[in-house]
């Protein structure tokens, strides 16, 4: 462990990854601020950017970039009760009352300081859990990793709001198909090309990123009439409040931050969970923990409310890595980005990469400790200077997105069909986004549907054609078992809401 921490110290002092961590968190604060821009869509504008950096450098900056995102969405969230990204739809519970009840610089410097303590714990943890892992999973097989896929593909489940399984899984079950396009190399034949030599190659991760979350998100917000821009000018007019916090006001929130830590880094390894489930989970834990007056306070600008989200939301963006490094299974939907990201720069993510590229593995880790410091240098002065660009009108806001989206994606291939590709593929997110279906569940399809394609053939060639290979070695077992309690979680939930729903009507 000490060699791989000099390793990734080595590798983040060169200036340059220096430089790109701090513009990673200056830009994902900014972004995070920005309701419904979103780190996603962010770091898929920035992929062709990136193109021009090592996969080390590439890769410190998308992290910068998302957990600087998570860092920064609360403020929009405190101020206007906007939230600048889903992770931050808890801390618009009590950060909106508490900056209603005069306090906002008080609820933005609390946020700072959870979000701070959320995302250097969890680093500590990534550095000790990560290697760990990486030992774990080198034994694994072809068999292995195409049990692992189909775990990955149920995580459609954390994407999906209630009710809305089925959508998530008919998206997945999309990017499959999206994933099929193009020339199959091992029989050397084309497929679902329709004649088109443009397709030969297959559909772009990058065009199909940026179409479907920077793109479309431009079109959706170009066609609902409201701009909130006014309102955000009124709410950041005032002059803030002081920063700073009471000691009794630490000593409350301690504890909260300690266990919200932990919630938030074990939740985000979990694969497809992300910062969202975790921020909920987190708050209503504190909730249920909390007794007289301090329970009845949620809701109501909590210090405890505000700091359980915004800790873990930020522990679930580091520990959302655990998987995507060494399993190569993303953990979020910006991890799922990030996985394309690297497989576009020819890195496979997974048990080998800790021996494979152990600069870029420790590199990561180490950049995370450096961020979270910047990340509060910036966010706690600038908070009344930042929060300014929230007033960005959307007449602006809108051509600049649809402007980077399509000038990325003609720059990576130079060819105008993609172009044309890239729009058509948004036009039918906008509609899919409008009848409810998610985007990510489509996306983590295409994504591990050609690598869960490629280790079932090995696996099949291997066993000469027999399926004998899921139930053989018995970590493929037990990871399938566990895909398929995964699976017939939605299905329990129903039952047994519909249970209790007619045992109450009785």
């Amino acid at each position: 462990m000490i060699e791989g921490i000099l390793i990734g110290l080595k590798t983040v002092i060169i200036p340059t990854n220096l430089l790109l961590v701090v513009v990673g968190c200056f830009a994902g604060s900014i972004i995070g601020m920005l309701p419904g821009l979103g780190p996603i869509s962010a770091i898929a504008l920035l992929i062709p950017i990136t193109y021009n950096y090592n996969p080390a450098s590439a890769l410190i900056l998308m992290a910068g970039i998302y957990y600087g995102a998570v860092f920064g969405g609360s403020t929009s969230s405190i101020l206007i009760n906007a939230p600048g990204i889903s992770g931050t739809v808890a801390t618009a519970f009590d950060g909106y009352p508490l900056a209603q009840k005069g306090h906002p610089g008080k609820a933005l410097a609390i946020a700072a300081y959870s979000s701070f303590s959320g995302g250097t714990i969890a680093a500590v943890f990534l550095l000790i859990a990560a290697p760990a892992l990486a030992k774990v999973s080198l034994s694994f097989q072809s068999a292995d990793y195409f049990a692992l896929m189909i775990l990955g593909m149920t995580a459609v489940s954390a994407f999906a709001s209630k009710g809305s399984f089925l959508k998530a899984a008919l998206m997945t079950i999309f990017g499959i198909m999206l994933s099929t396009v193009g020339t199959d190399l091992t029989a050397g034949v084309q497929r679902f090309t329709f004649g088109l030599m443009d397709l030969s190659d297959g559909i772009s991760f990058v065009l199909l990123a940026m179409a479907t979350f920077a793109l479309s998100e431009a079109l959706i917000s170009a066609l609902k009439s409201q701009d909130v821009s006014e309102k955000i000018r009124e709410a950041i007019k005032g002059k803030m409040s002081s920063l700073k916090l009471s000691r009794k006001e630490v000593k409350e929130i301690a504890p909260t931050i300690g266990r919200s830590s932990v919630i938030g880094f074990l939740v985000g390894v979990l694969p497809g969970a992300g910062a969202t489930i975790a921020s909920f989970l987190a708050y209503g834990i504190e909730r249920n923990l909390a007794k007289g007056k301090d329970k009845l306070e949620f809701g109501k600008g909590s210090l405890k409310g505000l700091a359980a989200p915004e800790t873990a939301n930020n522990a679930a963006s580091s520990g959302s890595f655990v998987p995507l490094l060494t399993l190569g299974i993303p953990g979020s939907g910006t991890t799922a980005i990030i996985l394309g990201a690297l497989l576009s720069y020819g890195i496979q993510p997974g048990p080998r990469l800790f021996v494979d590229h152990p600069s870029l593995f420790w590199s990561v880790i180490i950049s995370m400790y450096l961020g979270n410091i910047i990340l509060l240098i910036i966010n706690l002065p600038l908070i009344p200077y930042i929060s300014k660009i929230l007033a960005l009108p959307k007449k602006l806001l809108v051509p600049f997105i649809i402007f980077f989206s399509l000038i990325g994606v003609y720059f990576v291939s130079f060819n105008t069909f993609d172009i044309f590709m890239m729009v058509f593929i948004a036009s039918i997110a906008v509609a899919l986004r409008f009848l409810g279906f998610p985007m990510p569940p489509m996306l983590l399809g295409f994504i591990l549907g050609g690598m869960m394609e490629d280790n079932l053939r090995r696996a099949l060639a291997i066993n000469r054609g027999s399926l004998s290979f899921l139930w053989q070695r018995p970590i493929t077992l037990v990871i399938l078992i566990i895909t398929l309690l995964f699976l017939l979680k939605p299905l329990f939930d129903t039952l047994k809401s519909k249970g209790f729903k007619m045992k109450s009507d009785g």
